[in-house]
């Protein structure tokens, strides 16, 4: 600790407190009156208690205390303090053998002392909460139950940007309390009154994420015309050093509880390894990316079609992990040579493989051919690569779509996993996992940047159908749980995650046009009917299949009674297929590889 000027004349105040506290003792014990020979036993063991407090704080680390920011914890740790420097003093005291010493004292000094120390330092934070109002902080609301809102006024002590000024609670029975003297003014139906009453434009959601205060929040604040923030998430802690709160977003109105994580099995997989991710510049992969170079690994190696996702990549990675060592290709998963010949310049121990063409209506017509050319042979290939090089594991990302599959683009996913359950037969040394998930919130070609667009524009957003619904996860818990699936799959298994409760999209559309400061008045939703090969719903097992639990809260196995392909006899029909395969034929085969397939 610096012992500057001004800790030192606080620590001059304490010990000034502590005399105080010694001297008023005796006062009280004495009835007001001291007698003479007892005031010479007060001046003669004055000293030692000062040094006995003095050393009982310098133990207990009282003196690091900053008094504008003190709360519960301090006071506990202050007790602890008082404690020791009494039980110092007492133990002085008796080894002195003081004639008639009033050993009463020694009881009712350290009282006396915790009443003043503890008095002096509320008073000061008192003072700078007063200071912080006068200066100009933001009047802030915060929403939620007595419970989050303690938290998220935690998370605000001390700041000099916000001052909370009431709380608005779900619960009924709380308006009318009050926590670190900010008072419950009412429900989250009070928004609109609470903001003009207590001249608010701004409010703090701390209800977790994912709950109904915050989407009722989020209907309130556009009436009222109140901007909402909330505290950032701890994967956000992650890539950020701010801590402050941000504005909301879409992931914390559809949020879910957080990734448990086998840190220290990700470790052991990852840390010092080469690793090696296909796809490596789209939304899955990039997260992927970044998962990894927090676990340690001593070689990332990113490949990747386009030039310019990987070269964004490789920035963010140079910025954010320099004693990382990257390596950046340009290669396409369907030129199994010059995988070959990445995979074997560094001999990667786990092989995550992203890359695929993902959009339903674009691989449904005009380019169902090249959905089966990177889907399927480029899985082969990578699949392929990873046992030739001896790779621990290899993981394919799949899809929900690949559940009894209506479209090209879903059925190519599905004969891309019964191709790694071929391949994983030849290379017994390698484990080869699959992780069906759904729809990720903000990821290329998704729904979200599609509507933002839209809202930009002033409208209309459009939407296929009122009644179609998705599930939907955040980038960085899908690319975890698919860390998760690879330190923990088998060979040949397919895992899907817990996509929790499925989203309707037209509902997705009303929260980002409320998120935007728009009512739908204002930004109209339009139905345009389900797109080629569209489902109204997504599933995540086909009929033939059920799961088993695994000891992972999110992950779960899928079972299933089809047997792997000739992965040769795919590949060699592929590129037989030519250029321009006819529409009929290629669906009439891709029906005989993925029997649930029903084209629509």
């Amino acid at each position: 600790m610096r012992w500057s000027r001004r800790v030192l004349s606080l620590c001059a105040v304490d010990l000034g407190l502590v005399l105080l506290a010694w001297w008023v003792a005796f006062w009280l014990r004495f009835n007001l009156d001291i007698p003479d020979e007892f005031t010479e036993l007060a001046l003669e063991a004055s000293p030692w208690c000062v040094f006995a407090y003095a050393a009982a704080f310098l133990v207990t680390r009282v003196w690091r205390h900053v008094w504008t920011y003190i709360g519960m914890p301090e006071l506990r740790q202050l007790v602890q303090g008082i404690t020791l420097g009494a039980a110092l003093t007492g133990a002085v005291v008796m080894a002195l053998r003081l004639p008639f010493f009033p050993r009463s004292v020694l009881l009712l000094q350290p009282l006396i002392a915790l009443v003043l120390l503890g008095a002096a330092r509320a008073a000061w934070r008192t003072l700078a909460e007063r200071r912080l109002a006068v200066t100009g902080a933001r009047r802030l609301l915060v929403i939620g139950s007595l419970q989050d809102a303690a938290d998220a006024l935690r998370a605000l002590k001390g700041s000099q940007q916000w001052l909370p000024v009431g709380i608005l609670s779900p619960i009924p029975a709380e308006v009318g309390r009050s926590i670190q003297d900010v008072p419950v003014v009412g429900g989250i139906d009070a928004m609109q009154r609470a903001s003009v009453e207590e001249e608010a434009k701004t409010a703090l959601v701390a209800s977790p994420p994912g709950s109904p205060e915050r989407r009722a929040a989020l209907l309130g604040a556009t009436e009222a015309g109140v901007t909402l923030l909330t505290m950032p998430r701890p994967d956000e802690w992650l890539k950020t050093e701010r801590s402050g709160p941000r504005k909301v977003e879409l992931e914390d109105l559809l949020g879910r509880a957080p990734v448990d994580l086998d840190v220290g099995g990700l470790a052991d997989l990852l840390s010092g390894q080469a690793v090696l991710v296909t796809g490596a510049g789209g939304s899955i992969g990039s997260e992927l990316c970044r998962q990894i170079a927090r676990f340690g690994a001593a070689r990332l190696v990113c490949v990747d079609v386009s030039e310019y996702a990987i070269y964004q990549l490789e920035q963010e990675l140079r910025a954010s992990h320099p004693q990382m060592r990257g390596l950046y290709y340009t290669a396409n998963v369907r030129e199994p040579q010059r995988l070959e010949a990445i995979a074997r310049e560094h001999r990667p121990a786990v092989v995550f493989h992203a890359a695929a063409y993902k959009h339903v209506p674009l691989m449904e017509q005009l380019n169902e051919v090249e959905a089966l050319r990177t889907n399927v042979v480029g899985t082969l290939n990578a699949a392929r690569v990873a046992g030739q090089c001896g790779a621990r594991r290899f993981v394919m990302i799949s899809t929900d779509k690949a559940v009894n599959p209506t479209n090209v683009m879903g059925a190519s996913k599905r004969l891309a996993e019964l191709m790694v359950q071929g391949v994983a037969a030849g290379y017994p040394d390698t484990r080869f996992v699959s992780v069906r998930f759904g729809n990720v919130l903000g990821s290329s070609g998704s729904v979200v940047p599609l509507f933002t667009t839209q809202i930009a524009q002033g409208g209309p957003v459009t939407v296929t159908h009122p009644e179609i619904v998705r599930y939907f996860m955040t980038i960085p818990e899908a690319a975890q749980l698919v860390l998760q699936a690879g330190l923990m799959g088998r060979s040949g298994q397919i895992f899907v995650l817990d996509m929790g409760e499925p989203v309707r999209i037209v509902e997705l559309a009303r929260l980002l046009i409320r998120l935007s400061g728009h009512t739908e008045q204002e930004i109209p939703i339009t139905y345009t009917g389900l797109r080629p090969g569209e489902k109204l719903f997504e599933e995540l097992l086909a009929d033939d299949e059920t799961t088993e639990p695994t000891p992972h809260a999110k992950l779960r196995v899928a079972k299933g009674a089809a047997s792997p392909p000739d992965v040769d006899a795919v590949a060699r029909w592929i590129e037989e297929a030519g250029p321009a395969p006819g529409e009929r034929a290629l669906r009439e085969w891709l029906r005989a590889q993925v029997p649930e397939y029903a084209p629509r």
